[in-house]
């Protein structure tokens, strides 16, 4: 039997991403963001929903872009850091000792150090409530080459991290589970 547990936002597991911008000032900055995932496949789009009370909210609205750089297990201090400091207040790049690189794309900066970005520009917005909802269009994406196999970042060597919001926890990405749209196939009745 399930406990009803009551309207929450408790769905598991939560990316953790960090959004790059560029003040109304030029300044790069960088936020932590949990509320996101993919919009669409064509054209290729990825959502993040931000409160208003957010120094990117304001940057994203100003440049119309912004950058989801994926960091690894061996960075989440630094994205941690990321999410509980204000770009209002302190240089995020240089405090957690990141590098900046500035799209040639989209006016927004990536992290250097993270070997997977999201280059977007912004194509739309919607208010929901507390959040506002962007939706980017990815107009490129930078990796690594020692994350790429065969040409694709793999998840065993970008070794993202997750958010667990009911916990307020990271969790390493965990073993491989099987070949997606292969797995089940065995239960494909025969028509």
């Amino acid at each position: 039997m399930k406990r009803s547990l009551g309207a929450m936002t408790l769905a598991l597991p939560a990316p953790v991403w960090v959004i790059g911008t560029y003040d109304s000032a030029g300044a790069p900055n960088l936020m932590t963001a949990a509320w996101g995932g993919i919009a669409c496949s064509k054209p290729p789009a990825v959502s993040v929903s931000l409160r208003e009370a957010t120094y990117t909210f304001a940057n994203i609205v100003d440049r119309k872009a912004f950058t989801v750089s994926i960091p690894s297990v061996a960075q989440a201090r630094q994205v941690d850091f990321l999410g509980i400091a204000s770009g209002r207040d302190v240089d995020k790049f240089a405090e957690a000792g990141l590098t900046a690189t500035r799209s040639e794309l989209v006016d927004a900066p990536y992290v250097a150090e993270f070997a997977l970005s999201l280059e977007c520009r912004l194509l739309h917005s919607l208010k929901i409530g507390l959040h506002t909802l962007f939706v980017g269009e990815i107009v490129d994406v930078k990796a690594d080459e020692e994350v790429l196999v065969d040409g694709i970042p793999a998840i065993g060597l970008v070794k993202p991290f997750v958010f667990s919001v009911g916990e307020q926890a990271y969790y390493a990405v965990g073993d491989l589970v099987g070949p997606a749209f292969r797995l089940g196939r065995d239960l494909l009745r025969a028509s």
